[in-house]
């Protein structure tokens, strides 16, 4: 259990931290990452910057928010990750962002967020847009954005931001950047001329050969070696992680620190 712990912790760190050196995430948005076989989380402290987050400062919470044997608060948003891990079971992750380029989509008409590239097509089945541009600071706004969702992998908060869903940390930091990815490269092809984006067909065939774990962990071996050379996260962190989060360095137990 402590294993697993460190493990989960170093890496909603180490996303974080490279989510802001990639200018997806800044002074506000959050990773978590559900501890698998329980209804808890695991997400940053509210006012702790995300550029350096520590394992050991993370918070422990249960699904209705509350920091369980922790001294501290989660972000005011949390309910978007309590109620989607709990209208999703099958959501081991999940990010929640305000990346402007990408958001301006939920204010556009002529523009639809469709899929333009390949990765694009873990959203083959849609990307709904939240009507409350509000924050969502309490439960009943919670499940208002996990119904939104539904069973989709992603939606767009209208004039706000994002929320992406994976399965873990690692898919999750792959799909967060592919999705940013494909509005950039949508926003590109409509300054060019008429888009035509990928066809149900077209997805599907990309989906039939798609190894998503294997370029999970292809994507984030790629982001983290650059990452602990140039000093972004420490470089115990990422052989910790290539090596199953075994290491007893780093935080402590669920419900100890």
């Amino acid at each position: 259990m402590a294993a697993q712990d460190a493990r989960l912790r170093r890496e909603v760190a180490t996303c974080s931290r490279m989510l802001v050196d990639s200018g997806i995430l800044n002074y506000s948005g959050h990773v978590s990452a559900r501890v698998p076989g329980t209804d808890l989380l695991i997400i940053q402290r509210s006012h702790d910057v995300r550029a350096t987050l520590a394992p050991e400062r993370l918070l422990l919470v249960d699904l209705d928010g509350t920091p369980i044997a922790h001294d501290g608060e989660p972000p005011s948003e949390v309910f978007i990750h309590t109620e989607v891990y709990r209208a999703r079971p099958d959501a081991g992750a999940v990010a929640h962002f305000h990346h402007d380029p990408t958001t301006v989509f939920s204010v556009v008409d002529d523009v639809p967020l469709v899929p333009v590239k390949n990765h694009a097509a873990r959203w083959a089945d849609g990307i709904p847009v939240h009507p409350d541009p509000s924050h969502v600071d309490n439960p009943r706004k919670g499940q208002d954005v996990a119904r939104t969702l539904g069973t989709r992998h992603a939606l767009l908060l209208r004039g706000h931001g994002e929320v992406i869903v994976a399965a873990d940390v690692r898919a999750l930091y792959a799909d967060v950047v592919h999705f940013v990815e494909n509005a950039g490269a949508l926003a590109l092809a409509a300054r060019m001329g008429t888009v035509k984006g990928l066809s149900g067909d077209e997805l599907a065939r990309f989906l039939a050969t798609f190894k998503r774990e294997k370029h999970a962990r292809k994507v984030w071996k790629y982001a983290t070696a650059p990452a602990a050379h140039r000093g972004l996260v420490p470089a115990g962190w990422v052989l910790d992680q290539e090596a199953g989060g075994t290491a007893t360095s780093g935080a402590a137990p669920f419900a100890a620190s």
